[in-house]
């Protein structure tokens, strides 16, 4: 099995950073938010403009940094499918040390410090899909359609996902703020925005959020088993459900999206692949910064 050490940071301080991470956080509410027609359109227009160019900057460079092992994924359906799905085993992120501590050491506030955290970086995985699908062929578009029902619990407002985070938001009191959050999950965040919400993105779009189905259950389930250990009660459902539920995501998304993309068009692959890679790295990053200040925490107080 090949591992993936993305380790060595280099992408900038500036494209990483919090500033910018902060500002395109504020603008992707802005641009995504449903609002009403004003008179300074125009101006308006200019200034997300020279936003989305800092978007693209970002997102270059970090597509400059994975460009390599990205390279590697094969562009038949079948090796490339079994490529992706190693990404459980060996992408970056994977097994980390963070989510059994979570499971089994964390205090309360650790575990609402973590959370608080991964709320304000939350990107909302049923629009994600949703803006993904456009335009994508049959097969591919009917199994995101598929998986779009199901985050939105089948018509069933009690079985929305969305709801169900938001709940356990408010069961924890959590109240996240763009500019007290740890700006990597910021980045992973926006990351998927700009894949999702820009066309040239399509393929690393599909990537990024089949790697969210391939690997979230193990997190998840530690998650849960976690808040479980603190007395959480029926709050916790939006991890204990993804816990098992994306499994079978994962493994329809493989058959139903991946194969017939790369059949069809083996050019995509790479693309497919880049974006599996770099939000496997986003993973990454926000947990090398969680366990740098819940452990700093730790050693401080003993």
């Amino acid at each position: 099995m090949e591992s993936y050490d993305l380790s060595r940071d280099t992408l900038s301080a500036d494209l990483l950073g919090g500033d910018l991470q902060r500002r395109l956080a504020e603008w992707n509410h802005v641009r995504l938010d449903p609002t009403t027609p004003a008179a300074d359109w125009r101006e308006q227009l200019l200034t997300h403009a020279q936003i989305a160019i800092f978007e693209g900057e970002f997102v270059e460079a970090w597509r400059h940094d994975i460009r390599n092992l990205a390279a590697r994924a094969p562009r038949d359906e079948d090796g490339f499918v079994a490529w992706f799905e190693e990404l459980k085993l060996t992408g970056p992120g994977q097994n980390d040390p963070l989510f059994p501590w979570l499971a089994e050491r964390a205090t309360l506030e650790e575990m609402r410090w973590f959370l608080l955290n991964e709320v304000a970086g939350e990107a909302g995985f049923d629009d994600l899909v949703a803006m993904t699908q456009v335009k994508m062929p049959v097969t591919a578009k009917l199994e995101l359609a598929r998986n779009y029902w199901d985050e939105m619990g089948r018509g069933a407002e009690a079985g929305m996902h969305g709801p169900m985070l938001a709940d356990l938001s408010r069961d924890l009191d959590l109240k996240p703020e763009i500019s007290t959050t740890v700006c990597e999950a910021l980045a992973l965040g926006n990351l998927l925005v700009a894949f999702a919400s820009n066309r040239r993105y399509a393929y690393h779009s599909i990537g990024a959020l089949g790697a969210v189905e391939l690997t979230a259950p193990w997190r998840a389930d530690l998650v849960a088993k976690g808040l479980k250990r603190l007395g959480v009660g029926k709050t916790r459902k939006y991890f204990a459900l993804h816990a098992t539920l994306d499994i079978a995501h994962s493994e329809a998304w493989n058959a139903e999206v991946l194969r017939p993309l790369v059949r069809e068009n083996p050019d995509c692959a790479t693309f497919i692949a880049e974006g599996a890679l770099m939000r496997l790295d986003a993973g990454r990053r926000c947990f090398e910064a969680y366990r740098a200040a819940l452990w700093r925490d730790q050693a401080k107080a003993a």
